[in-house]
């Protein structure tokens, strides 16, 4: 892995053009990159009705060489506290670099009011060494999504529903990020939990959240 932290910059050079799939505020849908880059912000950087988009895309311009060739994702998490992790299953490498907070957190089928103070969120890029045609990637980008959850639900945090406690599956703004080899010779058709991609980016995806989700919590502790 190449990630390099400038405050308040987190950077994961790939080293060359990789296919991705995301909904990253910057530069999101299927588009080629080579680097995927976290910018943080202090809550009170982002009152309401600001227009977050332009002033990244501003950001990004300034600070990236090659902004056309980057995805750019916000998080107000401290990027230092960032989790990186490897999986390999037979021919497939996963790779996976997430941030984490969950003072945002949501349990899915509900709402709760979300104030700007609490903008957590969980962040996370992944790398695969195979090749996927574009319905794969989004079959993947779904994996990652149920990694997430189920790392989230299994460190049991707590969020208030109707005045109940729920286990959250997530926070009000997540971001995920896939890259996979450029090329169309070998492109994989399917990345489901029966493949060893679908198994190796499960795997990576879920525990590197789920150590995400301990050193949170940890610090939740002792605050």
């Amino acid at each position: 892995m190449t990630a390099t932290l400038t405050h308040p910059w987190l950077i994961w050079d790939l080293g060359k053009p990789h296919a991705c799939l995301s909904f990253a505020p910057y530069r999101g849908g299927f588009v080629s990159a080579q680097q995927i880059a976290w910018r943080e912000v202090r809550n009170a950087d982002l009152p309401p009705d600001f227009d977050v988009i332009s002033w990244l895309e501003g950001q990004v311009d300034e600070r990236l060489d090659h902004a056309d060739q980057a995805i750019a994702m916000l998080t107000s998490r401290d990027i230092r506290f960032h989790h990186f992790d490897t999986a390999v299953v037979g021919e497939t490498k996963a790779e996976a670099l997430v941030t984490l907070g969950l003072s945002n957190a949501e349990r899915i089928g509900h709402r709760r009011l979300a104030h700007p103070e609490e903008y957590g969120t969980i962040n996370i890029a992944a790398r695969l060494n195979q090749c996927l045609s574009e319905t794969a990637m989004i079959e993947a980008l779904t994996i990652m999504a149920e990694a997430r959850t189920a790392a989230v639900m299994e460190a049991r945090y707590e969020v208030m529903v109707s005045g109940a406690p729920v286990i959250a599956t997530g926070t009000g703004t997540d971001c995920l990020t896939l890259a996979c080899v450029q090329g169309e010779d070998l492109q994989h058709a399917y990345a489901g939990l029966h493949t060893e991609i679908g198994h190796a980016l499960g795997r990576v995806v879920y525990d590197a959240v789920r150590t995400a989700c301990d050193t949170y919590l940890s610090e939740e502790a002792t605050a």
